[in-house]
């Protein structure tokens, strides 16, 4: 068992009734579709259960797929550091001959396993997580792509928060920084000025996937929603602005690869998708009506807001102030690819995505909160507790 002791990656809960808590940062009675805490200004007095590194309190679960073998990269000694930490399950949906060598070289640290059949999603990743989710043995998991590199002080603070809150969003950034990250980079900050970005890892509660049974592996926007799943469950958000959790960038083939599909996951939110369809007709009109003043302009503005996302909570620490002149890059891309991803949308009846074509980005919250309610109804009138309150089945 570790002691705690910096490493290079370094720079536990009350009972709860029915598997939810009472967070203090959601206020009581009826919940709004999606509420969230994400000003660090207006959290309370910390956890009075809080995590000792090293004490195996929690459960760290990888979901992982590699045309490739990873057990030659850098991921290997992260992963040992983090099982010195926590109970590790790496769940790999990787070929034959590539999980045997990550079985290999982690199997005597990590619990290494292949996604269960019946979790099997579309979305493969979806599949991973609940594989892991069943396996765990502790109440608070983590769940984080291959790509994201936590040390102590984020990990503390995402499994801390798992005290009060149901699911919880830390904030990437890029370790490393080649082009694309930059450019990528412009896109975390001006989501930081509008609830916080998404990230590749989230810490959510055990007992919650218990009750809702898992939650939709059909859908695009995985993330948007695990949490859209535990708020119509009746769970807490909260969003963490200020805790950075360092991710590797990928690689520029891959960066290209992900831009229509990123774009789609807009569909999950019709009011975000419709701004950023307006964008390129804007820019269009600006330019002609107004000329080059008109669009310098608009790139300045852009660059306000995402140097405001900058410096919010801390982000100054992570993200250079370079990136701020990214975010109109990035602004002029989604412009583009929204309605790349509305003609993938017409042309194919969704979006492509390892072999599959995904219609649906997420799943909306008021279909989600009448479903709970509707098989909440119905475990009432029967008497029947068993299943799960959002109709995917018996998860754990």
């Amino acid at each position: 068992m570790s002691d705690g002791s910096d490493t290079p990656y370094d720079s536990l809960s009350a009972a709860r009734q029915d598997g939810f808590t009472t967070c203090p940062h959601c206020a009581p009675g009826p919940r709004s579709p999606l509420r969230t805490t994400s000003d660090p200004s207006s959290a309370r007095t910390p956890p009075q259960h809080p995590l000792i590194v090293g004490t195996n309190q929690f459960t760290y679960v990888l979901p992982l797929r590699s045309s490739t073998s990873l057990a030659g990269t850098e991921l290997t000694p992260y992963l040992l550091w983090m099982a010195a930490r926590a109970e590790t399950i790496v769940v790999d949906g990787s070929p034959a001959a590539v999980f045997a060598e990550h079985a290999a070289k982690w199997g005597h640290a990590v619990r290494h396993v292949p996604p269960a059949d019946d979790l099997r999603t579309p979305m493969g990743k979806v599949g991973g997580v609940l594989t892991g989710i069943r396996l765990a043995t502790h109440e608070r998991i983590v769940i984080a792509d291959d790509d994201v590199r936590y040390d102590t002080k984020p990990l503390n603070a995402v499994v801390n928060a798992l005290v009060t809150a149901d699911v919880v969003r830390p904030q990437n950034y890029f370790a490393e920084l080649p082009w694309h990250a930059h450019w990528d980079t412009g896109r975390t900050l001006l989501n930081r000025c509008m609830g916080g970005d998404w990230p590749g890892t989230m810490g959510v509660r055990r007992s919650v996937m218990a009750r809702t049974g898992g939650y939709n592996g059909h859908v695009m926007f995985e993330n948007l929603e695990l949490v859209r799943t535990v708020v119509a469950a009746g769970g807490c958000e909260r969003v963490l602005l200020d805790a950075f959790v360092a991710r590797q960038p990928s690689t520029t083939s891959h960066f290209w690869s992900q831009r229509i599909r990123q774009a789609y996951d807009e569909f999950a939110r019709p009011h975000r998708l419709i701004l950023q369809l307006a964008l390129l007709p804007l820019l269009i009109l600006l330019g002609w009506k107004w000329g080059a003043a008109a669009i310098a302009a608009f790139v300045a503005l852009v660059m306000i807001v995402a140097e405001g996302g900058r410096r919010r909570a801390n982000g100054t620490e992570v993200f250079p102030h370079w990136a701020t002149l990214c975010a109109p890059l990035w602004v002029a891309e989604r412009a583009i690819c929204a309605w790349l991803a509305l003609g993938s949308r017409i042309v194919f009846g969704g979006v492509r995505y390892r072999g599959v074509v995904l219609r649906e980005a997420a799943t909306p919250m008021r279909k989600l909160r009448r479903r709970f309610t509707q098989n909440r109804s119905a475990r009432h009138k029967t008497s029947d507790t068993r299943g799960s309150a959002l109709g995917y089945g018996n998860l754990l």
